[in-house]
């Protein structure tokens, strides 16, 4: 035998016992489940879950984007997509505004070619 949805539970001095109820929207509403509310902790977990998650993608950001305007540094040092190998751009060179510096990849600024050179990265063909 299933569950009877239209029957509640009643604990009163004889016990408890089920009575019937009305099947109406009246009814529905007033006897369904409720959800139980979070507390005022559960709710600044979740708040201060979003806040790490929004300064932590603020931070990336920030992170590929540093480069001039924060140092005075204007060498790309740039890791190849295809083969893996360290390359520098200096300004003027042809490909040097297409190329974007991501920090989370290893690629990084360098103020001066012989800093560029001493880390191992060699200096772009074009």
């Amino acid at each position: 035998m299933g569950a009877r949805p239209h029957r509640r539970l009643h604990g009163g001095p004889r016990g408890r016992r089920y009575y019937d109820v009305a099947d109406n929207e009246y009814n529905r509403r007033r006897y369904r489940r409720h959800r139980r509310q979070p507390t005022f902790w559960e709710r600044c977990v979740e708040l201060l879950g979003g806040l790490i998650v929004l300064l932590t993608l603020l931070a990336i950001g920030l992170a590929i984007q540093i480069g001039p305007e924060f140092t005075s540094c204007n060498i790309k040092g740039n890791i190849s997509y295809n083969t893996g190998e360290k390359i520098y751009h200096v300004p003027g060179q042809e490909y040097y505004s297409e190329t974007h510096i991501s920090l989370l990849k290893g690629e990084r600024w360098f103020c001066s070619e012989a800093e560029a050179q001493a880390a191992g990265w060699r200096r772009a063909k074009q």
